[in-house]
């Protein structure tokens, strides 16, 4: 039986062909079995050249691309393929050589050298597939790396690229080669794009938020997959964990701890902790308790929520930069100046006992001083009152001295009636408080006593020296008076700053026996009472209260104020009441300070007073103030009843009292030693003021400086101590004025009058020594100036002129019958007539007789 045959469809036939052509794949048989005609053929082969064509198109497509691979690779198999070649020839030229028996030496070596030399083509080429593999491996690794950052698996990421690093380490190839050199760039840009992803994920779990003053801490987040302790593995894997710890304590503390800490602000906000945020809202009261509670919900709160490694930075990072505003700014400040506020200090040490206590709880170190601090409340408080009393003494300078204010000097001395009658004489008793004040003296003894009281007054000197300034004790003889009114070298600065002189006797502090009664007991308030006193041998006396007066600044009165204040804090602390008190054991510190704030006055009071012209004597009346009132404060301690024997033995005075005293002895010595030098100046200085254009002007000169010093003086010093600074300085220009004409080789008649007028421009300074009245109400008699007993060289320079207006009979007379031997010695005499008298017989004459007679005044007696 005959079956008819299909005819198969030209479409399928032309897709077998194809199929069959490009993947070898037979049709299934329905399509096999079928009837091909004739008019399928022509679309199959059209259909065969489309797929050939296409597929042409692709291989030359892959070809493009591929042709620098494809090239090398074709090299590369063809150097093998050259090389298997070559092994092969060697190998058969060896198995050849190797079978024949007369194989010489030569072809032997040769036969090795090849054969080393293909086991190191093997070695290359077997280099080079471990290279390639590894090549191939790394960059796999890092299309893992691209992945895992995707999925911000960040410490996968981190750890595949440590592997790819460690891979790309071990490839036997050098570092140089291209391939390597493209894998280490790629796998750095991947590790640069994982940080930009890790730092997002940083931020999120740990967001500072400066302007709304808030923290937020996550341990994990719902979007992210890396948790903080995984972020801090992160951080290490950068080596960041120390500069991120860092930044993230600077950003708390701006945000946070600095608002939060300004103790400048009257009202400051509070700490707020919820779930996982830390903010600052509301406000609080600006105590040191208020802001411990705070500081320790801050610091528990980020020990809670951040990783171990984090919280270690904390004792290493930001606790230094606070620790020191806590005690230096916050607990410093609130401890008390003085005693009031005693409890409320104590309240401030438990406070820091707590926080400190706390703190190390949670496993904070480096708390800085927080803990001397607490347990060292004595010495706290100690440093606060001297830090306190200095700045008090500082700030007080900064004011200005203020305005000046009149003191008063009162002193008790045993004076006899001769001395009685001539202070009254001067008025420098007050007959007003005791007008019968004399009448108790006898009639007899009236007369002796003021006959020996003007003896004393017109002691003559015996000589003078030759250089003699300020020291002219010598001169006047005083040593070898033994009367009541004994005179004493005066000294450069009044008698109570002679270290010579007893300073525990107020009589001496005060220079009375330097000068003669009525000068020396003369005041500028000019009162004195007279009290009763009970006999007394010959000569009779009676006690005698005298009264100065003198000004100071504003300066010495706070400053008496702040060491009376602490001296009283100090006595209180050694009373049973502050036994418990935490600041007992600061007692004997309290009485300490005085010194240190004397020092300071001692320090700086030099630049605060020297702007005004009399500055140096208003300082040495401060310092002398100063110095009196801690006497009498010393004096008064030791006898009181109210504090307790351990109080009034602290007290250590004596020691600031002298300094004091020795202090004012400077400030004074300066301006006079200042002044001095000026008026030296204004007479020549170092030349001979004779030797100068203007003579006249010179003189003028130095005259009006000490009478400006006088006035300038007059306000302020104590009339016996302006007295004596006055009458320095005009002793310094008699001192020039007498030394220079000594000098002079020759003095002509018409220069010694010139010079005797200049000299009496200069004894016209005797008016600012003259007594209260210019005449003696009593007696109607010419008062005679003081000016000799505060100048030495006064009565010389005196002498002088009168020897230079004298003739030779004149000076005979002056020498032999008057008092010129008393302050010129022979020498001086007899050089003065040889530069002023011609050469001749008479001249000869007087200078033999006064070399014959050198001490005629003890040869008259």
């Amino acid at each position: 039986m005959a079956f008819a045959l299909e005819a198969m469809p030209v479409g399928q036939i032309a897709h077998a062909l194809v199929d069959f052509s490009l993947h070898g794949a037979f049709p299934e048989e329905k399509v096999s079995s079928l009837l091909v005609g004739a008019s399928a053929l022509p679309p199959a082969i059209e259909a065969l050249a489309e797929a050939k064509a296409k597929l042409q198109a692709e291989i030359h497509t892959i070809n493009k691309e591929t042709a620098d691979d494809v090239r090398s690779w074709k090299t590369n198999a063809q150097s093998v393929q050259d090389d298997i070649l070559r092994s092969k020839v060697l190998a058969n030229d060896i198995l050849n050589k190797a079978e024949a028996p007369a194989a010489s030496g030569k072809t032997i070596a040769d036969a090795e050298a090849k054969a080393a030399f293909l086991v190191r083509e093997l070695n290359y080429n077997s280099q080079v597939q471990d290279a390639l593999r590894g090549i191939k491996g790394v960059n796999q690794i890092l299309d893992e790396v691209e992945q895992a950052r995707d999925e911000r698996r960040i410490l996968d990421a981190l750890h595949l690229l440590e592997k790819s690093w460690n891979k790309l380490d071990a490839i036997p190839v050098s570092k140089s080669c291209r391939a390597l050199k493209l894998l280490d760039i790629r796998a750095f840009e991947l590790k640069s794009s994982v940080h930009v992803v890790f730092d997002r994920v940083w931020k999120a779990l740990i967001h500072v938020d400066v302007e709304g003053r808030k923290v937020s801490i996550s341990d994990t987040r719902e979007d992210e997959p890396m948790s903080l302790s995984d972020a801090v593995i992160g951080l290490k894997a950068y080596k960041e964990a120390d500069e991120r710890a860092a930044q993230l304590w600077h950003d708390i503390n701006n945000t946070i701890l600095i608002p939060r800490m300004d103790i400048a602000q009257d009202t400051l906000p509070t700490v707020h902790i919820e779930d996982s945020i830390l903010e600052l809202r509301g406000s609080t009261d600006n105590s040191i308790e208020s802001l411990l509670a705070d500081l320790e919900k801050i610091l528990t709160f980020l020990v809670q929520k951040l990783p171990h490694d984090l919280v270690e930075t904390i004792s290493s990072v930001l606790l230094p930069e606070i620790m020191p505003k806590i005690t230096k700014v916050w607990l410093d400040s609130a401890v008390p100046s003085s005693l009031d506020e005693m409890d409320r200090f104590q309240k401030v040490i438990a406070a820091a006992k707590g926080f400190f206590r706390s703190l190390k709880s949670l496993g904070l170190f480096n708390l800085g001083d927080l803990h001397e601090w607490a347990d060292g409340a004595p010495r706290v408080w100690l440093s606060k009152r001297r830090e306190v009393a200095l700045d008090s003494v500082r700030s007080k300078f900064s004011q200005g001295l203020g305005a000046s204010k009149p003191v008063e000097r009162v002193e008790k001395h045993m004076v006899s009636k001769s001395e009685g009658k001539h202070l009254a004489s001067n008025r420098a008793v007050a007959d007003d408080d005791n007008p019968g004040w004399d009448t108790a003296w006898s009639d007899g003894e009236e007369e002796a006593e003021k006959e020996q009281a003007d003896a004393n007054l017109k002691a003559p000197p015996a000589a003078a020296d030759d250089d003699a300034d300020d020291d002219g004790a010598d001169a006047w003889g005083w040593d070898n008076d033994d009367n009541a009114g004994e005179r004493e070298k005066p000294e450069e600065c009044p008698k109570q700053n002679n270290p010579d002189v007893d300073e525990e006797d107020p009589a001496a502090a005060w220079g009375w026996g330097d000068e003669t009664t009525e000068d020396k007991m003369e005041g500028e308030a000019g009162g004195a009472i007279i009290k009763s006193a009970p006999s007394a041998p010959q000569p009779q006396t009676r006690e005698l209260t005298i009264k100065e007066t003198y000004n100071i600044t504003s300066m010495p009165q706070p400053v008496l104020d702040l060491i009376f204040a602490i001296i009283e804090d100090g006595a209180a602390l050694t009373q049973d009441n502050y036994a418990n008190s935490p600041v007992a054991a600061a007692a004997a510190g309290l009485f300490s300070l005085p010194t240190l704030a004397l020092a300071m006055f001692r320090a700086v009071s030099p630049y605060y007073y020297a702007p005004d012209i009399a500055g140096n004597m208003f300082l040495y009346n401060d310092a002398t103030y100063l110095s009196e009132r801690l006497a009498e404060f010393a004096a008064a301690w030791k006898v009181r009843d109210d504090i307790s024997t351990r109080a009034q033995n602290m007290l250590r005075l004596d020691n600031d009292i002298k300094s004091l005293q020795n202090f004012a002895n400077r400030a004074y010595s300066n301006e006079m030693s200042m002044q001095k030098t000026i008026v030296r100046d204004m007479l020549g200085g170092e030349q001979n003021f004779m030797h100068q254009d203007d003579i006249e002007s010179c003189v003028s000169a130095a005259v009006a400086r000490v009478r400006a010093m006088a006035i300038a003086w007059e306000p302020i010093l104590a009339r016996s101590a302006w007295q004596q600074a006055v009458g320095s300085l005009a002793n310094a220009v008699a001192v020039k004025i007498i030394g220079d004409v000594m000098e002079l080789p020759s003095i002509g008649q018409d220069e010694a009058y010139n010079i005797a007028n200049l000299i009496a421009t200069v004894t016209a300074l005797d008016d600012l020594f003259l007594p209260p009245g210019s005449r003696n109400e009593r007696e109607g008699e010419e008062v005679v100036p003081t000016t000799a007993q505060y100048a030495p060289s006064w009565l010389r320079l005196k002498y002088l002129s009168e020897v230079l207006q004298s003739n030779l009979k004149d000076v005979r007379y002056l020498w032999m019958e008057s008092e010129l031997s008393l302050y010129f010695l022979q020498d001086e005499v007899i050089d003065l007539v040889k530069v002023s008298f011609e050469d001749n017989s008479r001249t000869r004459e007087v200078v033999k007789e006064i070399m014959q007679n050198p001490r005629p005044m003890e040869q008259g007696r």
